[in-house]
């Protein structure tokens, strides 16, 4: 039988075959039920996994003007071969971040992974490129999974339980193992595996402790593990794990706390350089030994920064350790020599640095991520003996000319308690009189605002016109463990006075609109945005509330249950009732009604840390009062939008949100019926 005789073959059999009887027509298939509790959400035309209530149709003329914009790309470097002649990178040409490859400087970005979901973190098999080990999740949902994938048949394979989540993937120098942390236990605490990587399915725990554990590396000859127990920003150790007994021996004091930023082995595997804040207020470069009580207050190894050490990696010669400052948001690169202890800058682009690698065969350069506010995150290599730069990657910015992307102001103003609070400022470009605000707030809490690049940003202050303020609050990470520990627990109803000081400071500049001031914040940002509009509400005109905390008590009962004893940690127990007395009072949701501000807020369906009913009962209970908001939620998404179909509608409807409420009715409606400005 041919395949062209098929259709022949159908129409002869159903023209032997009898007609039905008459019968009933079926019933119609049942309308899809709502993934939300808010009224009147309905799917967007065309868009079936976003649903909105209130949200208006966007002006054609206004997804015009940013559609370039969100045309930017960025590249995350991931790792590099041993010869440094392939860089793994993180990427998107289509709708989500993907692995590619980059094979000479500005060279092709070859794709390897074509999936629905992203990826953004992966690591070479040493001495063999053609394996990679990744972690992907699905919607969202942060439950990763680790994957291997076979660049020769292009397959990836399964390696976990593909219910439990995973995270963090190390891998032998010498290739033999594969390390990562995951809740397969009990689904609660995060244990680290163990896996040869000749039969990674036959993984084996490692740690087997309560609390969230981690790995950091293997020692060179692959036989001892650093791992990290973190139990808050504040409170971390670093023990090593011997594979042979699976005896663990904690490297760091048991007395008093700290953070963990970074830990990497000595050459000779006697010792560990570890940056920590135990010794001081900013995390510095320590050398522990593996054996005997560690010293009760060692010399530090980069005392002349006073600033944290974000990042570390030890040249394959073991003379060199690169070391990554975070200087007022900027990075700033130096070399430890680790034969005299003398360190010496590196000259790099001006920017934010992440991710520091030295291939594995190579001591001679080091590669590494930078972003500024007109470059987006890209791939670089420094020469350690020319000291010259090479870029790897130029991603896009949709045909815009970078030159007219607006470079912040450092600024600093005060707030009570002695703080001063450090932001950075965005102002637009030839701008006459007084222009509107928004000020946007980080997440975390123990995050940092840094001047990297933001296609929003940039929206908001060449198209728009507006300002954006950046503010680093107490308890933001960068500025030493004293200013970062200042709103733990019930002090941070003492922060909620920096958000009186930054409205004082737009105040005091004759440039800013004090009249015209929006928010804009993510996770703990969107708490920020909703305390802001509750707690400030005659000084707001309209709010964007991105995945955010509306409730501190119900949000720490609802949380995944692997995040909660680590988020307790952070804001306080509620289970405490003195504690849970202050949560409450400065809870956005127990001040709803005097919200006066526009609001309009955004939520993955499929978000763990911040669940959907953080979004929900805030949305009811300001319409509750009376007031509109506008509600987006994405079913395919998580703890923020990252798939770009997503990512550009929520951030194209804020900013027609915030032209609506800031730019006042003849900007808006000018925008949407003639084209804007």
């Amino acid at each position: 039988m041919t395949l062209a005789s098929l259709p022949l073959i159908v129409s002869l059999l159903a023209a032997q075959t009898p007609a039905p009887a008459p019968s009933k027509p079926p019933p119609a298939p049942a309308a899809a039920k709502a993934p939300s509790a808010v009224p009147g959400i309905a799917p967007l035309p065309g868009l079936p996994n976003l649903w909105a209530s209130g949200v208006p149709p966007v002006p054609p003329a206004l997804s015009q003007r940013v559609q370039q914009y969100l045309e930017s790309r960025s590249a995350q470097l991931l790792d590099v071969t041993g010869d440094g002649q392939q860089m793994l990178i993180s990427t998107r040409f289509a709708d989500v971040n993907q692995l590619h490859v980059v094979e000479m400087p500005l060279g092709a970005r070859t794709q390897l992974t074509f999936t629905k979901e992203p990826i953004n973190r992966a690591r070479f098999l040493p001495g063999n490129p053609q394996v990679i080990f990744y972690l992907q999740d699905t919607g969202g949902g942060e439950f990763f999974q680790v994957l291997k994938l076979d660049r020769r048949t292009g397959r990836s394979e399964l390696l976990t339980d593909g219910k439990s989540r995973h995270e963090e993937l190390v891998v032998s120098r010498d290739g033999k193992w594969l390390a990562y942390a995951g809740t397969g236990r009990n689904g609660k605490d995060t244990d680290v595996y163990v896996a040869p990587t000749a039969e990674p399915k036959q993984a084996k725990r490692v740690t087997e402790v309560e609390g969230s554990w981690a790995p950091l590396e293997f020692s060179e000859d692959g036989s001892k593990l650093l791992v990290r127990q973190f139990r808050a920003a504040d409170d971390s150790d670093l023990s090593v794990v011997d594979l042979k007994t699976n005896a663990r021996t904690q490297l760091t004091p048991k007395e008093g706390k700290g953070s963990v930023e970074a830990a990497v082995f000595t050459h000779d595997g006697q010792g560990v350089y570890v940056s920590t804040d135990r010794y001081s207020d900013f995390a510095e470069v320590y050398r522990l030994p593996l054996t005997g009580a560690p010293p009760a207050a060692p010399p530090s190894l980069t005392k002349s920064v006073r600033w944290n050490i974000d990042h570390l990696e030890l040249s394959p010669d073991g003379r060199k350790l690169a070391v990554a400052a975070n200087e007022e948001g900027y990075g700033r690169l130096y070399l430890l020599d680790t034969r005299t202890q003398a360190l010496s800058p590196v000259e790099t682009p001006r920017g934010v640095l992440s991710q520091l690698r030295f291939p594995s065969k190579r001591s001679d350069r080091v590669a590494f991520s930078l972003t500024s506010a007109r470059v987006p995150l890209d791939v670089f290599t420094v020469d350690l003996g020319t000291k010259k730069t090479t870029r790897w990657t130029r991603s896009e910015v949709g045909g815009l000319d970078p030159e007219t992307f607006v470079e912040p102001e450092l600024v600093r103003y005060p707030s009570t308690d002695g703080v001063k609070v450090p932001a950075f400022l965005y102002l637009p470009k030839n701008a006459k009189g007084k222009v509107p605000v928004v000020v946007m707030f980080h997440g975390g809490p123990e995050g940092q605002s840094q001047p990297s690049f933001s296609a929003q940003i940039q929206l908001m202050a060449t198209e728009l016109g507006l300002a954006v303020l950046l503010p680093n609050v107490r308890g933001s990470e960068g500025y030493g463990k004293a200013y970062r520990a200042m709103d733990d627990g019930v002090k941070r109803e003492a922060s909620l006075a920096d958000i009186g000081a930054t409205l004082d400071f737009v105040a005091s500049r004759p440039e800013l609109d004090a009249a015209r001031v929006g928010v804009y914040g993510g996770s703990y940002g969107g708490y920020m945005t909703l305390a802001t509009v509750a707690f400030f509400p005659e000084r707001i005109k309209a709010a964007v509330d991105v995945v955010g905390i509306s409730s501190l008590p119900s949000f720490l009962q609802n949380t995944q249950a692997y995040r909660r004893d680590l988020r307790r940690a952070e804001y306080g127990d509620e289970r405490d009732p003195a504690v849970r007395k202050v949560q409450e009072r400065i809870s956005p949701l127990g001040s709803v009604d005097r919200i006066r501000a526009a609001l309009f807020v955004q939520q993955g369906a499929n978000d763990p840390r911040v669940p959907q009913s953080e979004a929900e009962q805030v949305v009811q209970a300001v319409r509750k009062k009376g007031s509109d908001v506008w509600y987006l939620l994405a079913t395919d998404e998580g703890h923020g939008f990252q798939k770009k179909t997503n990512r550009d509608l929520a951030q194209t409807t804020a900013l027609m949100f915030f032209e609506k409420h800031l730019l006042g009715p003849a900007a808006g409606q000018g925008s949407g019926a003639a084209g804007g400005k």
